[in-house]
C-alpha cells in the first residue's frame, strides 16, 4: 500500500496520542504488582498490544475498558508460559526477556521480521551473567531464556539501547539478592531510563541512583497496586509541530502534558532555537512559525526519536541543520539514518550522510517523489509531513502507523490534508 500526498495546509484542533513509553512501562508494572491496578489514557497500538499480549502469556488477567487497562490477576512467575510473539515491538521483547530470565522454565520469545534483525545479545549476555540461560539467532531474537536468575553484580554496555537496561531494573526488584548494575561506556537515550524508574517509583520500588547513568543498586521489593496515567507522546508531538511548521495554519494542539520526564520533549527547545514561538500550558500548544527557521546543530543522542521530525525541517530552514550524536537511529525499526538520507534527497533536499546523523540544506529544486518509508512508522509519518509540504509525492506503508499513531492518516485529512491511501 501507499499514500499519495498533494501540497496542504492544515488547521484546527488535534489531540496528541499518549505516550508510548510509558505505556508499556505502566503495562508491565501494572501486571507485576497485583490485582486492580489500573492503566489510564493508554495509548491502544499494535505496539501496546503486543505488551498486553504478552503479559497474558506470563498469567496476567487484563481488561481493557475504554482508554484504560485494569489487572485483576498479575503475572504469575513459576507457570508454563508458551511462546511469545511480541511482533514489531522491541521495548516489548526488551522488557519481556528480562521478566522470563524470573522464571525456571524456558520461554521463546520471537518477533516479526524487522524485529529479529535488532540486536539482543547485550541483554542476553548480562542475564546469562546473573544465572539465566539464554540462546538466540545470532544474538538477534528468536530467543530462548530459562532462569531463576539470582540477581548480584551486572555490567551492561550503554551504547546500544537504554531498553536493556530498563529490562534489567524491573526485573531487578523481583530477584532473590536484587541488582547491583553497572553501565559500561556512555549511555544513549538516557531520559527513556530516567522514564522507567519513575514509572518504578510510581508503582512502590525505589531504585538507588549510586553514580547517575553509570551505577545503579535495585534491592528486593514488591511492585505495588495504583493508578497511573499516562501522559501525551513527546515523540508523536514532535512530528504534529513539525506539521504545524511546515503546513500548519493556526492549529491547536491538545493533550495531558504532566509532569513525568520525557526526553523528546526538548523538541520543544529545539523549535525555539529554529526560531519559533512557543505558547504552551498544561493542556495545550500552539505555535507561531516564521517564514524561514534559523538552521543550527543538535544533538539527538538523548532522543533519538526527533530525528525524522527534525530532518524534514530542513524544506524550511535558511540555513543547514546538522543532526549528530545519533548513531543508535540506526538500529530502531530501520536505519533511519541511511533511509532518510536516500529518500529526503529525492524531493531535492541536500544530504551529507554521517555515520552518526546528517547535515541538510533545502535547494531551489524541490519537486515531488516516491518515498519509500520502509515499513518504519515514525519515518511513513515524517515523509507525509514532507510531502504535504512538497506536494505531488507518495509513501509507502501507511499501514506501519498502528504501531504508534493509528489515526495519524484520518486526523491529518480531518484537518485538511490531501492523503489519500491507494
Amino acid at each position: 500500500m501507499k499514500c499519495k500526498v498533494g501540497k496542504s495546509i492544515i488547521s484546527g484542533q488535534i489531540v496528541c496520542p499518549p505516550n508510548k513509553s510509558y505505556t508499556h512501562r505502566a503495562i508491565f508494572l501494572a501486571s507485576l504488582a497485583g490485582k486492580m491496578s489500573k492503566v489510564d489514557n493508554i495509548l491502544l497500538s499494535a505496539d501496546t498490544k503486543a505488551t498486553i499480549d504478552t503479559c497474558k502469556k506470563f498469567g496476567a488477567e487484563i481488561e481493557i475498558e475504554n482508554s484504560s487497562i485494569i489487572v485483576k490477576n498479575p503475572i504469575k512467575i513459576g507457570t508454563k508460559v508458551p511462546e511469545i510473539n511480541t511482533e514489531n515491538s522491541g521495548t516489548t521483547m526488551r522488557i519481556a526477556s528480562g521478566i522470563a530470565s524470573l522464571f525456571s522454565e524456558e520461554i521463546t520469545l520471537t518477533g516479526d521480521e524487522s524485529l529479529q534483525k535488532r540486536p539482543m545479545q547485550p541483554l542476553l549476555d548480562a542475564l546469562t551473567s546473573i544465572g539465566a540461560q539464554c540462546s538466540s539467532t545470532d544474538g538477534k531474537p528468536p530467543i530462548k531464556i530459562k532462569g531463576k536468575i539470582a540477581g548480584g553484580e551486572v555490567k551492561i554496555p550503554g551504547n546500544f539501547s537504554s531498553q536493556f537496561i530498563s529490562a534489567l531494573l524491573i526485573s531487578a526488584p523481583l530477584t532473590e539478592k536484587g541488582i547491583n548494575l553497572t553501565i559500561e561506556g556512555n549511555l544513549v537515550s538516557k531520559p527513556y531510563l530516567d522514564a522507567t524508574i519513575s514509572t518504578m517509583r510510581k508503582f512502590g520500588v525505589t531504585v538507588q541512583t549510586l553514580i547517575p547513568y553509570k551505577r545503579y543498586n535495585i534491592s528486593p521489593q514488591i511492585y505495588k497496586e495504583c493508578t497511573f496515567t499516562i501522559p501525551i507522546d513527546f515523540s508523536s508531538l514532535a512530528l504534529l509541530l513539525s506539521a504545524n511548521v511546515l503546513n500548519g495554519e493556526d492549529i491547536t494542539i491538545k493533550g495531558n502534558i504532566g509532569n513525568l520526564p520525557q526526553g523528546d520533549e526538548v523538541f520543544i527547545d529545539i523549535l525555539e532555537q529554529l526560531g519559533v514561538q512557543i505558547m504552551m500550558d498544561d493542556n495545550q500548544i500552539k505555535i507561531k512559525t516564521p517564514e524561514k527557521l534559523n538552521g543550527g546543530k543538535f544533538d539527538l543522542s538523548n532522543s533519538p526519536d526527533l530525528l525524522p521530525p527534525l530532518a524534514i525541517l530542513a524544506l524550511k530552514s535558511s540555513k543547514p541543520i546538522e543532526i549528530f550524536n545519533v548513531k543508535h537511529a540506526r538500529l530502531k525499526e530501520t536505519d533511519r539514518i541511511a533511509i532518510i538520507s536516500r529518500e529526503l534527497s529525492k524531493i531535492g533536499i541536500k544530504i551529507q550522510e554521517k555515520e552518526d546523523g546528517m547535515i541538510l540544506e533545502t535547494s531551489k529544486n524541490i519537486s515531488g517523489a516516491e518515498l519509500n518509508s520502509e515499513e518504519d512508522h515514525r519515518l511513513f509519518m515524517a515523509f507525509c509531513i514532507a510531502g504535504m509540504h512538497v506536494g505531488n509525492c507518495s509513501v509507502t506503508d501507511p499501514e506501519s502507523v498502528q504501531v504508534s499513531y493509528p489515526n495519524f492518516v484520518e486526523e491529518m485529512k480531518r484537518m485538511g490534508a490531501d492523503i489519500e491511501i491507494q
